[in-house]
Order: structure tokens, then sequence, then C-alpha cells
């Protein structure tokens, strides 16, 4: 799947529902890879909005297209 650097609104709403979620849970994996690996290293330190570039661009990322799939009554699954 080939998600653009930088996701905008126009990219989001070309997307089908099914791909729609499909991007909101490789984006949902990817951040919590890179959160995982954070508060290893912070521990009680951790804090995601004074994380490293890496950790709030995924972040960031992850929460447009989770918030439009929300918006259009999706329900993105965890696995």
């Amino acid at each position: 799947m080939n998600v653009p650097e930088y996701i905008t609104a126009q990219w989001i709403d070309s997307l089908t529902d099914d791909t729609l979620l499909a991007v909101d849970q490789l984006l949902h994996r990817t951040f919590a890879q890179i959160e995982s690996e954070e508060k290893a290293r912070r521990g009680s330190a951790y804090d995601l909005m004074r994380g490293p570039v890496e950790l709030t661009s995924a972040w960031d990322r992850w929460t447009r297209v989770n918030s439009a799939a929300r918006a259009r009554r999706l329900r993105p699954l965890r696995v």
C-alpha cells in the first residue's frame, strides 16, 4: 500500500472505506511499534507530545486517517 509522505484530506477522500481501514491499521501498527520502543527507552519520562519527531509524526499520520474513518462511521479494528 502506497501511503504518501504527507497525508491530505484530498488523499483520504480518494480512498474507499476498505482501503481507509487498511491504511488505518497499517499506520496504527507503525505508531504502536515506535511508541513501544520510545516507552521502553524513556520509561516513566515518556511523553507523546515531547517525543522524537518520528513518534509524533507517526501519531499525526495515524490520527488523521483514524479520524476520517470514524467520521465515515467506520470501526477500525486492532489486530
